[in-house]
């Protein structure tokens, strides 16, 4: 299986210009054997907090038209990252999934909201756990950013069955160390594959990491970018999850008779 990463500087609260982006990169960067291309985080305006109410997309409106069409012009499945996304309760940070044939098969709004970016004041938190769906017949699954530093839902992304977790993000420069840790820690203990896309570059309030990277079942980096625009392909094997987790059984092996 073949998966493309864009990794981009999105454009404070410009959805325009980063719709713009994107469809260049299709365009122009877009590998004809690419199964699944995979976004970033809140890329139609980025962290715009203040002026999210107004300029939100309305229940996923703009971005379903936008990406269902590159999807089907393009033959390919988009883990399309997150988009801020206005709902009667508020606004969300909604992550989106399209198969080839532009079909919106999952929708995500976020459950952990960053209190140190003061997404509380501007956001709603998601009401429902993620879940996993399936894409080129095998079950994967996605969180977005602060998502990250909470293992038990992951956890049981992997129990279903999951055997890629989509990692998007718009994860600062200073906590890159993090960021990679978690992510390396998640495919580790989870046995899955990690795919993390990740922004970068700077929007006037915070320096972005970059750094997107995929992470096989054993921990080891496949690939990754530096802090710069980039786009990269990465195959993986789904294969190698059932190996690994054949090889070091931890799932067989967990005591839910003593976890609480």
């Amino acid at each position: 299986m073949n998966i493309q990463l864009y990794q981009f500087e999105v454009v404070l609260g410009d959805v325009g210009k980063n719709e713009a982006k994107i469809e260049q990169f299709f365009k122009n960067d877009l590998r004809s054997d690419t199964d699944i291309v995979v976004l970033p985080e809140m890329w139609n305006n980025g962290y715009d907090l203040e002026h999210l109410n107004e300029k939100a997309d309305h229940n996923l409106g703009n971005t379903t038209k936008f990406i269902s069409n590159l999807a089907r012009t393009f033959n390919v499945n988009v883990v399309a990252g997150s988009v801020s996304n206005k709902k009667d309760e508020g606004v969300y940070n909604t992550l989106i999934v399209f198969n080839n044939q532009g079909e919106l098969i999952y929708d995500y709004d976020k459950i952990h909201l960053v209190p140190m970016l003061d997404e509380p004041k501007y956001l709603a938190p998601g009401k429902l756990l993620p879940e996993t769906f399936e894409l080129c017949q095998n079950k994967m699954s996605g969180i977005i950013c602060y998502d990250l530093r909470f293992p038990e839902p992951i956890r049981r992304l992997a129990i279903e069955g999951s055997k890629v977790i989509f990692v998007v993000a718009e994860w600062p420069e200073s906590r890159l160390y993090h960021w990679r840790h978690l992510n390396i820690a998640r495919a580790i203990e989870n046995e899955s594959y990690i795919v993390a896309c990740n922004s970068c570059g700077n929007d006037g309030n915070t320096e972005y990491a970059g750094h997107s990277m995929v992470i096989a079942p054993n921990g080891d980096v496949l690939s990754e970018a530096d802090n710069q625009e980039t786009t990269f392909n990465v195959e993986i094997d789904l294969d190698k999850v059932d190996e690994m987790r054949n090889q070091i059984p931890v799932f067989k092996n967990r005591r839910t008779d003593l976890y609480s």
